[in-house]
């Protein structure tokens, strides 16, 4: 994985693997029992980590190295 994706927490990952996957913040808070706020507030953490302008950047990104390719 390229060093953008090396600090991630387990948390991002999960999100990250949905995003990936073209779900909503609503979707993804379903998912993981957590709020949209919470979800809202890990995809602004991806975004900064991986500096990617918007989810589909980083999805992008993520797929193009690989990324939930298992999933």
């Amino acid at each position: 994985l390229p060093a953008a994706f090396t600090g991630l927490t387990a948390r991002e990952k999960e999100v990250l693997a949905h995003l990936v996957a073209n779900r909503t913040n609503a979707e993804i808070a379903e998912e993981l029992f957590i709020s949209e706020k919470t979800v809202s507030v890990h995809v602004s953490n991806l975004l900064r980590k991986t500096e990617t302008p918007s989810r589909r950047e980083v999805a992008a990104l993520a797929r193009r190295v690989g990324w939930g390719s298992s999933a």
